[in-house]
C-alpha cells in the first residue's frame, strides 16, 4: 500500500483563470492540488467593484472552506491577496483562526504566505508592484507596512482593462519599474496576473529576490504540509530547500 498523497486546497476567485495552471505548474511529485471557486458578483477582473467583490468572497468563505475541507487537504489556501488588504491586519488574523477552528484544517492566506516568504528570504524592505487600481495598491502598501515591512517604492500597471488579460511580460516590466536600490526584494501582488515565468529572470536581472503571491502561497502550503523538495525555475524562494 502506498502512502497517501499530500493534498493542497485552493480557494479561487470565480473569474480567475491563472491560479489553477500556475499551481499545477509548481506541484511536485506526491502532491495533488484541489480547487473550489469562491462567490463574487459583478464584472470579474476589473478595477471597478473590486472592493465589493472582495467583501462578497469573504462573506461566503465559511461555506467554501467547508466544501474544500471534504477532500481532507493538508492545508487550505485563500488564493486571493486583495482579500487580506480588505480585511486588515486584525481582521485577517481573526478570519484565519476562525476558519481553522471550523474546518479542522490549516488555513493560510496568500498574503500571510508572502509575509512568511519575506521572513525566510531575510527581506525587510520590498518594492511592490500590483495590477490593481491606485486605491487598492495603496491598501496593499499599507498592509505590508502594518506588518513591519518597509515599502520604499511601489506602483501599479497602467491601462489595465481586465487583470486576467495581463501577461508575464507586463509583470516583468512592472517589477523593473518599481525596483529601487533600497529594496531588498521585489514583490508582485495579485494572483490574476501571471508571474511565474519571469521570477527567475527578474532575480538574475535585479540581483535580488523576486517573489509573487503565487510563488509564496505554494511555498508556504508545501512547507506546512511537510514537503521539502525544492522546485527549480521559479526563483530562490522555491528552489531553496523548504
Amino acid at each position: 500500500m502506498t502512502a497517501r498523497k499530500i493534498r493542497i486546497g485552493f480557494l479561487v476567485p470565480p473569474g480567475n483563470p491563472t491560479v489553477e495552471p500556475e499551481m499545477m505548474q509548481l506541484v511536485p511529485p506526491g502532491v495533488t492540488v484541489h480547487f473550489t471557486r469562491m462567490v463574487a458578483h459583478g464584472a470579474v477582473g476589473s478595477h471597478e467593484g473590486q472592493e465589493e467583490r472582495n467583501r462578497t468572497q469573504i462573506a461566503h468563505l465559511d461555506e467554501n472552506v467547508a466544501l474544500l475541507a471534504m477532500v481532507k487537504p493538508d492545508a487550505i489556501v485563500l488564493a486571493h491577496t486583495a482579500s487580506s488588504y480588505t480585511l486588515g491586519k486584525e481582521g485577517e488574523a481573526a478570519l484565519v483562526a476562525r476558519l481553522e477552528r471550523s474546518s479542522g484544517t490549516r488555513f493560510i492566506t496568500a498574503f500571510g504566505s508572502v509575509l512568511e516568504a519575506l521572513a525566510h528570504l531575510g527581506v525587510q524592505r520590498v518594492a511592490l508592484g500590483t495590477p490593481y487600481g491606485d486605491e487598492a495598491t495603496r491598501k496593499s502598501k499599507a498592509h505590508l507596512e502594518a506588518h513591519g515591512i518597509a515599502v520604499p517604492a511601489f506602483g501599479n500597471l497602467d491601462e489595465v482593462v481586465n487583470i486576467y488579460d495581463e501577461t508575464p511580460e507586463r509583470a516583468y516590466q512592472l517589477a523593473r519599474r518599481v525596483d529601487v536600490p533600497e529594496a531588498q526584494g521585489v514583490f508582485l501582488s495579485g494572483l490574476g496576473m501571471p508571474t511565474l515565468p519571469v521570477l527567475e529572470m527578474l532575480e538574475r536581472d535585479l540581483g535580488k529576490p523576486a517573489l509573487s503571491s503565487a510563488s509564496a502561497m505554494m511555498w508556504n502550503a508545501l512547507r506546512i504540509a511537510g514537503v521539502r523538495a525544492p522546485i527549480k525555475g521559479y526563483g530562490r524562494l522555491l528552489s531553496s530547500p523548504l
